[in-house]
């Protein structure tokens, strides 16, 4: 089984957040630790605390084209405009765009409609667009999903606040399920242990988990770690799905654990 990370970020210089705790995270200590938990290959979302980032994801993709894809991001400010989606997609081992919408203004942006500029374009490119929102903007996602449906749509952290532990965490969990019924929005099942305070393997979320498997089924669910964010070992975070889970094997675990997202994202 071929094993694909939806999300982890690569940066070498920066002042990471503090819920990031293993900073700078390069390629080579990216590769060194994939190969230790067994981790095939892994979709780099440039850390947007680096103004480098993009560039170096650039380059780890050129370099270790079987390891590496990048879902860029560009500023969403005045200046943005369709243009900068080309240019994003014609850099090397650049599948797609992610973006963190997460702070009030960027929320208000989608909510408001103000990027529907950007939705249209990747609409038209048939691309995938993973984005980082709080469960609040669910409402907005759900109607951009039906407005644009050719635009493949991610949410990272089934939309799980990073602050907050379970249950509070989970307490959007009926507004994420509802969006299932998009057939462009899937999930990352990223940063999942993040969200407890249970040792490994983490049963606090195994309820949680199957319950968007069962909603999203296999082919919309993606297992990934967001690497930095954890406090366990990224092994952990492989076997708590690979091992853990058992209502989750054969083809499905095939999937979720990166065929999935390889088919989303385009990455053969």
């Amino acid at each position: 089984m071929q094993i694909t990370d939806a999300q982890i970020h690569l940066w070498a210089g920066g002042s990471a957040p503090p819920h990031h705790h293993r900073a700078p995270y390069t390629v080579e200590t990216a590769l060194r630790d994939m190969d230790e938990a067994g981790v095939d290959r892994a979709v780099n979302c440039p850390a947007i605390w680096d103004a480098d980032a993009n560039d170096y994801a650039v380059e780890a993709a050129k370099q270790h084209p079987e390891r590496f894809v990048t879902l860029g991001w560009f500023p969403l400010d005045e200046a943005a405009d369709e243009s900068l989606v080309d240019t994003w997609l014609n850099k090397p081992g650049m599948l797609g765009l992610r973006f963190v919408l997460a702070a009030p203004e960027p929320a208000r942006l989608l909510a408001s409609g103000g990027l529907d500029w950007l939705w249209a374009a990747a609409h038209q490119r048939e691309i995938p667009v993973g984005l980082m929102v709080l469960p609040p903007s669910l409402p907005a996602i759900g109607d951009i999903a039906a407005r644009y449906p050719h635009m493949r749509l991610m949410l990272d952290h089934l939309a799980v606040n990073p602050f907050q532990k379970l249950p509070d965490a989970a307490a959007h969990l009926d507004a994420l399920l509802a969006l299932a019924r998009h057939p462009n929005v899937a999930v990352k099942a990223t940063a999942v242990p993040g969200m407890t305070t249970d040792p490994y393997p983490f049963v606090g979320t195994h309820g949680i988990l199957r319950q968007v498997f069962d909603a999203y089924g296999a082919q919309r669910m993606f297992w990934g770690s967001d690497i930095t964010r954890l406090q366990c070992s990224w092994h952990e975070a492989v076997t708590m799905f690979t091992e853990e889970l058992p209502w989750l094997r054969g083809r499905d675990l095939e999937l979720v654990m990166g065929r999935a997202v390889a088919d989303w994202i385009g990455w053969p």
